[in-house]
């Protein structure tokens, strides 16, 4: 099992847009399996590559007993009127801030084998679905807050025994 460390928000990895995965390789197929033990690890529904330091655009989630990923995934639709989760980041340790997100989402992305999959969620599952999207195209959740509330967050993420 290989746990991988989760790369903090002032990494330019996390503010990067990751590149395609393109073909599966044995790289790809490591980074997979890392993402997959990664996200495992007890309190955590999502993890994208970047997150682990690797700019390609590839997630893993695990949400309610549903375990996967995705590579080169897109959001294909989301529905409903957006709703204010309770959202927080590997990337931004210990710090949680209402973030509007929609209840109902469709990511569509590859398996190894070059299958093309639908994973499709409401509520925890949906909310992990765009976030990780986000992820991969360089943004944090931070930049998604209403803006006195992404003040006070930036001003607890500058507080944080985490941040350099």
């Amino acid at each position: 099992m290989t746990v991988r460390d989760i790369r903090l928000f002032g990494d330019p990895v996390l503010r990067s847009v990751c590149e395609p995965v393109g073909d599966a390789t044995p790289a790809v197929e490591a980074l997979v399996a890392d993402l997959l033990d990664t996200v495992q690890v007890p309190g955590r529904a999502g993890v994208a590559a970047n997150q682990i330091g690797v700019a390609l655009r590839a997630f893993a989630y695990d949400v309610d007993g549903r375990i996967g990923y995705l590579l080169d995934p897109e959001l294909v639709e989301v529905r409903g009127e957006p709703v204010e989760f309770d959202e927080g980041c590997l990337s931004v340790p210990d710090l949680v801030f209402p973030t509007k997100r929609w209840p109902w989402a469709c990511s569509r992305g590859r398996q190894l084998d070059g299958s093309v999959v639908e994973v499709v969620g409401e509520g925890v599952l949906a909310e992990a679905l765009q976030h990780e999207q986000d992820h991969l195209d360089g943004r944090l959740y931070l930049s998604r807050l209403e803006r006195d509330v992404r003040r006070e967050a930036m001003a607890e993420v500058r507080r944080a025994p985490w941040f350099r």
